[in-house]
């Protein structure tokens, strides 16, 4: 009887384990992919919007042509002038997005102030590539 409850104990605990792995999967990357996300809108504030295109994910790339993203960031940064400073608001693990394929993405918003404009949110969305890097997919400001 007691090696019945210890082999239960046993069980239960490696079920735990094997149920809570799959949360910790993208949540646990949710560091890796603020860090890509903070590397790539240094880009951005730098106005290497060519860069930041090649450095962001093939969904991204797919969807925008190189020349439309830089004329659109151009035009986007300019009229919002410098940062002036970002706060983290919030990071959530997602493993699907409305018009994305399913997959392993962090919605990422962050409060930005800048020169011409007092409040912004924006929000970025790093995802895990099929070689296992993380890239922006997605980036808009509100």
């Amino acid at each position: 009887m007691k090696l019945l409850a210890i082999f239960t104990l046993i069980a239960g605990m490696f079920t735990h384990l094997l149920a809570n792995a799959g949360e910790t999967g993208t949540a646990g990357q949710i560091p890796q992919a603020q860090a890509i996300a903070s590397q790539w809108l240094a880009l951005l504030d730098k106005d290497q919007f060519t860069e930041s295109w090649k450095q962001s994910a093939t969904l991204l790339q797919q969807s925008v042509p190189q020349h439309q993203w830089q004329e659109a960031m151009n035009n986007i940064r300019t009229s919002l002038g410098t940062v002036m400073s970002r706060q983290l608001k919030s990071a959530e693990a997602r493993s699907s997005l409305p018009g994305a394929p399913d997959g392993e993405y962090v919605v990422i918003q962050y409060e930005t102030r800048y020169t011409n404009k007092a409040a912004a949110i924006e929000t970025i969305t790093p995802m895990k590539e099929k070689d296992g890097t993380w890239h922006v997919a997605g980036y808009y400001i509100r």
